[in-house]
């Protein structure tokens, strides 16, 4: 059951990410007067569930005919009346046919006069016509094929708006963080200790809502109140510590939370789940090495990479044992880790529609940031092992069905999308714009054989990009 929920949620998301992604190339081909021969959501091999064609007035159910072997039409319906093309040949909406494919793992929109994956040289051998793809000026061929991404991107954003005006923002308290903060040198030297609660800022509690805080406690003079070993103690702020910071670029971070090491889900077959760790529980010590976070709980794993050690573990009753866990040789023992949000007490800011604009532009740059960061582990080889397919997609949904939940991680798979679709490799949107982008600077159109050749090239590619990410699913989740 868990996993029809998770399939049902992956599979919703991918009806929305898609779909708006199509829609971007469709709507600006339109635009420009280029004729869209279908638009498709999910794949239509051998045959489609439903095929809808305004020309005709008609809406199939697609059956398949088991007598010869090709598809047909297991019920047509009469939905509008028959209509005849323009006189003038411009297209309209009515050229297009519309469908539902039965395999879900994407869909497309097939531009009339574009070489893609489905077409070769040969297929666009004809005179060009004015309604065509090819016919067009660079500039605006470049606008239909970054479309998709685009309206990807600003769907982001657009969830996020939604959920920041619903469910506001979630934020911790730095009094409920019990483990405390990390801080850089720089904050040490000026009286820090990690593991300081922050508590107060020249005699006033500290506001979870006020975004200003770190600016505020570095101040010349100013007295940051702090716990440290249920003791209360203040730092002075030195008046050098502003130019400190200032000279260590944007991606400096001052200070982080300290987060405690809880399990949210084990791997099967990982060291983890061989032990019977259970989600909930929390991990204090890896073998001599006593670890209150996640700042002590990684190098220490290190240090006994490729070694059985023994854990102490606190229960969710509340209770301690030892557990035996074996630590693979890249330091990991196959556990997904309780957010800090699913650890300590929250409290909500909340926002006007208005408000919430600027919030959800933010918070969508800040995935786009953050993903593309984080792509740099993908090259190297614990990063190539980690790569997973519908599999690991499907894993990012909880058990339980879930709006905020859900909202959350389509947007950021919305993000997702939109990145990878600008990556300039053949056959996707990102190989396109490369290409179109040279033309327009060097004035030369590229071959119609050329583009045959890279985009044939791509597909194979991302074929293979495919099935090794989804084979890394079957052997975790099978094999392993």
């Amino acid at each position: 059951m868990e996993i029809l929920v998770k399939a049902l949620q992956l599979i919703l998301a991918l009806l929305i990410l898609v779909t708006v992604h199509e829609f971007g190339h469709y709507i600006f081909a339109r635009i420009f007067g280029v004729k869209v021969n279908r638009f498709y959501l999910f794949f239509n091999y051998k045959f489609s569930l439903l095929r809808y064609n305004p020309m005709a007035g008609t809406l199939e159910l697609i059956g398949w005919n088991k007598a010869d072997g090709t598809p047909k039409a297991a019920a047509t319906f009469r939905v509008g009346k028959p209509h005849q093309p323009r006189p003038d040949g411009k297209p309209t909406w009515r050229d297009t046919i519309y469908g539902l494919g039965w395999i879900p793992l994407g869909g497309y929109c097939d531009i009339a006069g574009m070489i893609d994956e489905t077409k070769s040289a040969s297929d666009l051998a004809s005179e060009p016509q004015p309604w065509e793809f090819r016919s067009k000026a660079a500039w605006k061929r470049l606008c239909v094929m970054v479309a998709g991404v685009v309206f990807n991107f600003v769907l982001a954003i657009c969830i996020y708006i939604g959920i920041t005006f619903h469910w506001g923002d979630d934020v911790i308290p730095f009094q409920a963080m019990t483990e405390g903060m990390d801080f850089a040198p720089e904050l040490e030297s000026a009286g820090f200790r990690s593991g300081d609660i922050l508590a107060s800022i020249d005699g006033r509690a500290i506001d979870a809502h006020d975004y200003s805080t770190l600016w505020d406690m570095i101040q010349p003079g100013t007295r940051v109140g702090v716990l440290r070993g249920g003791d209360s103690a203040v730092v002075t702020i030195p008046d050098n510590l502003i130019g400190r910071l200032t000279t260590k670029g944007k991606d400096f971070m001052p200070m982080s939370m300290r987060i405690p090491v809880y399990v949210a889900q084990t791997m099967p077959g990982e060291g983890a789940s061989a032990a019977g760790l259970l989600p909930g529980e929390r991990i204090l010590k890896v073998g001599n090495d006593t670890v209150p976070s996640l700042t002590e709980f990684f190098p220490a794993l290190d240090k006994v990479k490729g070694s059985t050690v023994p854990m102490l573990i606190l229960g969710t009753d509340s209770t301690l044992h030892t557990s035996e866990v074996a630590v693979n040789d890249n330091g990991k023992i196959g556990i997904r880790l309780l957010s800090p949000l699913e650890i300590f007490d929250r409290s909500t800011i909340r926002y006007s529609f208005a408000g919430s604009i600027p919030r959800g532009i933010e918070l969508g740059v800040d995935r786009l940031v953050t993903y593309v960061q984080s792509l740099r582990q993908v090259f190297t080889k614990e990063g190539a092992q980690s790569l997973g397919g519908f599999g690991t997609l499907g894993d990012l949904f909880p058990n339980q069905w879930n709006w905020y939940s859900f909202w959350q991680i389509a947007a950021f798979l919305s993000v997702i999308l939109a990145f990878m679709n600008i990556i300039p490799i053949p056959g996707l949107d990102g190989g396109h714009t490369l290409f179109l982008l040279v033309e327009m600077v060097t004035r030369r159109k590229p071959s119609d054989r050329f583009l045959e050749i890279v985009n044939t090239c791509g597909f194979f590619l991302l074929l293979l990009l495919l099935i090794y990410a989804n084979g890394n699913d079957i052997y975790r989740y099978l094999l392993k």
